[in-house]
């Protein structure tokens, strides 16, 4: 097989990127290590920028995001029984939509054939030849089967642990990282949310965070010592902890439920630079990490392939060589502003292990100004909403 871009990889960035190039005639494939079933499974991020719901609207395909989609207008940092409203809207004249990845991702899945997006399941094996060429090459095992695909620009969705990222020499990039001492515990349960908006919580006892997927199914999370085990946290102990660390308000109006799933995830800050080399470009997962905190993970991913669109349409329509080379720079420059505002979300809303009273007394001096100081607010606003492109 020869394509003009081989697309490694089939969660949102993927199939984002391979709608976007399709939508332009360039003539792209995208595979995928795991069935669609298995990627349709796991549960991800809900809160949409404005970057990623205007690439959905710019496909197309933002009818059931708009039916379906809750769109908010603020959100609330808790410390204590004190409840800070960020009011996004009138600080920056636009909202975020709550939908989840997983529907994001769903959608993009059923429009492909009538893109004439192919996409390939279960392709084992996966490897990355010849990337410091002008002709690239990707090799796959399906069925029992080796097969190969030619192509001039390779572009690797396939997340931090993909071989995308691997297949770039050590002496050709550098990785930046910040692992947390803690992971967040994460409960789904088919139950109304306990507020309209999302809170995040820094409570003595850790974190808590109180977020939804729509008007009848919630995602709550706490901050645990990494040693912690899933299995030794009930349903029961998980709501207990909640009401706790959310605070009276919050707890008040928490409906509890059986859970649907239930999860621990390690949080880290990573960024490898730089996100090309030769014919090959990283996005989202497989170029950068950020922590939950302030919903940047798939909109970060969303920014990197607005970017990555941009570069290949201008090598394959326009005929424009700097197109490709300059994507690294523009990507980055965004990259790193949103893990700046993850990275601080996370110090300000989380007691570290060691922080002493002199930590505590700063994430309250923070909290503070941003409770009365509109500059702030709208600072935080303007990173929540999302940076232009």
């Amino acid at each position: 097989m020869k394509v003009q871009a081989a697309i490694i990889g089939a969660g949102p960035a993927g199939l984002m990127l391979g709608h976007l190039l399709r939508a332009e005639g360039i003539d792209c494939v995208v595979l995928e290590r795991q069935t669609g079933d298995y990627v349709l499974s796991r549960i991800r991020a809900g809160v949409l920028e404005q970057v990623t719901v205007g690439l959905m609207e710019r496909l197309g395909l933002d009818a059931r995001m708009k039916a379906e989609g809750l769109p908010h207008d603020g959100f609330n940092l808790a410390d204590g029984e004190r409840l800070i409203h960020i009011d996004i809207k009138a600080l920056t004249g636009t909202e975020v939509m709550v939908y989840g990845q997983t529907e994001l991702t769903r959608d993009l899945m059923e429009a492909s054939a009538g893109r004439g997006l192919e996409v390939i399941y279960e392709a084992a094996d996966v490897a990355l030849h010849d990337i410091e060429s002008d002709a690239p090459f990707v090799t796959y095992r399906k069925g029992g089967t080796q097969h190969r695909i030619d192509a001039r620009i390779i572009v690797g969705c396939d997340g931090f642990h993909g071989p995308s990222r691997q297949a770039i020499p050590a002496s050709a990039g550098q990785g930046y990282e910040r692992v947390y001492p803690f992971g967040w515990l994460g409960i789904l349960a088919d139950v109304p949310p306990c507020n309209h908006e999302l809170i995040y919580a820094n409570h003595e006892r850790g974190f808590a965070l109180a977020s939804m997927r729509s008007h009848t199914r919630s995602r709550y999370y706490i901050d645990v010592p990494l040693t912690e085990k899933v299995e030794d946290w009930s349903d029961e102990r998980i709501w207990d902890e909640l009401a706790m660390r959310l605070g009276p308000d919050a707890a008040a109006h928490i409906v509890r439920g059986p859970s649907i799933e239930k999860s621990i995830a390690p949080l880290r800050s990573f960024v490898f630079e730089p996100m090309r080399h030769g014919s090959l470009l990283l996005c989202g997962d497989a170029a950068h990490i950020v922590p939950p905190t302030g919903a940047k993970g798939l909109n970060l991913a969303a920014s990197d392939v607005y970017y990555a669109a941009e570069a290949l349409i201008g090598l394959f329509r326009a005929g424009d060589g700097d197109a490709v080379p300059a994507y690294s720079g523009k990507a980055l420059s965004r990259v790193w502003k949103s893990e700046r505002f993850s990275w601080s979300l996370t110090k300000l809303m989380h007691r570290f292990p060691g922080h002493g009273p002199f930590e505590r007394r700063m994430q309250v001096a923070e909290l503070d100004y941003i409770a009365t100081s509109e500059a702030a607010q709208r600072s935080i606003a303007e990173n929540y909403v999302g940076l232009p492109v």
